[in-house]
């Protein structure tokens, strides 16, 4: 039988408050962890959904004129989709558009893209607008929307307003009305394999901005060397550079939260430290009777350090259960919300990243009992005599 599981079985440790302090430090870990991986979940998919990860473009596009169309299929377009991580491609025609409406006017970029065939649409000229465009020029489902087009010629479309989308870029100064690429292409004078880019979207796990360098340098280097003569020169650029200061703002939030997870590791430990202390002055007559029975400092601090690793457990299990509840009821409901301009989502988004809060929990656990090593070197100065004869 192990003497110091028997003996830890039937010590008393006092120490609720130290277990509420760690339960409410691994439930701030776990919302943290939640959160930032909700931000980034939900901004990197949006972002990708809406122009995709990398675009393929002239070197010469402008979004005001259609001088600059490119074909839709170049003749190196097979081995791009053939890396493992290019999950798809979109073509795509983009237009600057300055929609009015009385006396108010706004500045968009239209996006084109292939109309999805499984759902029956006969809107002529339908768009999809994001919020912001809708609440600031008061434009709604069912609305038509007068729009110029400026190039060598003015051009003016009415189109009928088919939904109002909630954008994720509402924050910006980017509005994005979503068309038919039929009705660009037409707009534009061009021949229906004529577009402006062509979108790749990438698989999940590439999608970090290492993923993304690494995934447009590639596509750019299959552009410059399998390229025909006949195919146009396009550049690869990724949606990095496009909007650099949202993916600056995301690497903002993985700091914050490493520092949480810092923070709150360090305040759990502290608050178990000066707990398991208590406990060891409690027990001092204790340990100068095993000591006496011939016990070893070291496996009376395994002693001790198997009640306070019990505490330990108690407060992680109660921490991480409050914070998936609330992450669930977060998730599920919207209850918290933002405003889209300076977080660029809604609401508070949450993702229950499960191999995120386990790494949490087992660096943050092994980190705490280390920790508590510290107070176990008072054992080695307990004199078994003086504690004996105390009694």
């Amino acid at each position: 039988m192990d003497a110091s599981g028997f003996i830890a079985r039937r010590l008393r440790f006092g120490g609720k408050i130290a277990m509420v302090s760690i339960a409410i430090s691994f439930l701030v870990m776990i919302i943290a962890v939640s959160v930032s991986a909700g931000f980034r979940a939900e901004i990197r998919n949006g972002i990708s959904d809406l122009t995709g990860d990398i675009q393929l473009m002239s070197v010469d596009m402008n979004y005001i004129n259609e001088d600059s169309p490119i074909s839709s299929n170049p003749s190196y377009m097979g081995d791009i989709m053939a890396l493992p991580e290019v999950k798809g491609m979109t073509p795509a025609v983009y237009r600057a558009g300055i929609v009015k409406k009385g006396e108010n006017i706004h500045g968009v970029l239209f996006k084109g893209v292939p109309k999805d065939t499984s759902v029956v649409d006969t809107v002529r000229l339908g768009v999809s607008i994001p919020t912001r465009l809708s609440d600031l020029l008061d434009l709604h489902a069912g609305d038509k929307m007068l729009t110029y087009f400026v190039g060598e010629n003015v051009k003016v479309r009415n189109f009928n307003i088919t939904d109002v989308y909630e954008g994720i870029m509402d924050g910006t100064d980017n509005i994005i009305v979503m068309a038919d690429i039929a009705d660009l292409q037409r707009l534009n004078g061009w021949e229906s394999d004529e577009v402006s880019t062509i979108e790749l979207a990438l698989a999940p796990y590439s999608r970090d901005v290492a993923g993304m360098r690494r995934v447009t340098d590639e596509v750019g280097m299959i552009t410059l060397e399998n390229a025909s003569d006949d195919d146009d020169n396009l550049v690869a650029a990724s949606v990095i550079s496009r909007y650099p200061q949202i993916f600056d703002w995301l690497t903002l939030i993985d700091f914050n939260v490493l520092f949480i997870l810092i923070l709150m590791t360090i305040v759990a430990g502290f608050n178990m430290i000066s707990g398991l202390l208590i406990m060891l002055f409690r027990n001092i007559s204790t340990i100068g009777t095993l000591k006496s029975l011939g016990m070893t400092d070291r496996s009376i601090a395994k002693v001790f350090l198997k009640v306070a690793s019990v505490i330990v457990l108690k407060g992680l299990l109660i921490g991480n259960a409050a914070a998936l509840l609330l992450c669930g009821i977060q998730k599920w409901t919207h209850v918290l919300k933002l405003n889209p301009e300076n977080y660029f989502v809604p609401f508070v988004p949450v993702h229950l990243n499960l191999p995120g809060v386990l790494a949490a929990d087992v660096i943050s656990f092994i980190v705490i009992m280390l920790l508590l090593l510290i107070p176990c070197m008072f054992i080695a100065r307990v004199d078994p005599a003086q504690t004996v004869r105390a009694q």
